[in-house]
């Protein structure tokens, strides 16, 4: 799977292998519209927290934690794995993001 961070515009609605009504249907990328055909799965990520120098304070590997560069322990961002394509014939895997923090979609991962 070939890795990017590229903002994409989503339309959440009904898709098959979804739970909910609110799963990414279509995503603009690259000026091209995907239409999402079936969720293949879905998860929850959460920031590297074990990396932050709160962490390195905590366990006496960093002497100095500044209050101001603090890292958001309970950022986290959805994570989709979708097959979509232009057309039905035309598919591939594709990894979205959406980060809660910044209400951001991002494609990541695309294996098409």
């Amino acid at each position: 799977m070939r890795r990017y961070d590229d903002s994409v515009e989503v339309r959440r609605g009904r898709v098959d292998g979804a739970v909910h009504d609110d799963a990414p249907a279509q995503f603009l990328w690259r000026g091209r519209l995907w239409k999402v055909r079936i969720v293949l799965a879905r998860w929850v990520e959460t920031g590297a927290w074990w990396s932050s120098r709160e962490v390195g304070a905590a366990l006496g590997t960093d002497s100095e934690c500044d209050p101001r560069s603090a890292t958001d322990l309970l950022g986290e961002r959805e994570v989709w794995r979708v097959e979509a394509g232009p057309r039905a014939d035309e598919l591939g895997v594709f990894e979205l993001t959406f980060d809660h923090d910044g209400g951001r979609w991002a494609l990541v991962g695309c294996d098409d």
